[in-house]
């Protein structure tokens, strides 16, 4: 991994330590969100994070769904 891409997991890792149980969370795009999500799956599952998740893209859909992260929409 490159010191880069290093950089971008760390800052994703470091925005899911703001996301709290209960909360509905926006979800960008890119290599940034996408650790992001998969932590915030990872600790759905693991930790029965209890998150609902609005995605920016359907990219970001899909990687959430994908990873276990419950999505909703802002309607």
């Amino acid at each position: 991994m490159s010191w880069k891409e290093g950089a971008k997991k760390r800052v994703g890792m470091e925005a899911v330590k703001l996301v709290k149980d209960g909360m509905t969370v926006g979800l960008g795009s890119g290599t940034t969100a996408a650790y992001m999500i998969k932590e915030i799956g990872r600790l759905v599952s693991e930790n029965g994070l209890n998150v609902l998740a609005v995605p920016s893209s359907s990219q970001a859909m899909l990687l959430a769904a994908s990873s276990g992260v419950p999505i909703t929409t802002l309607d």
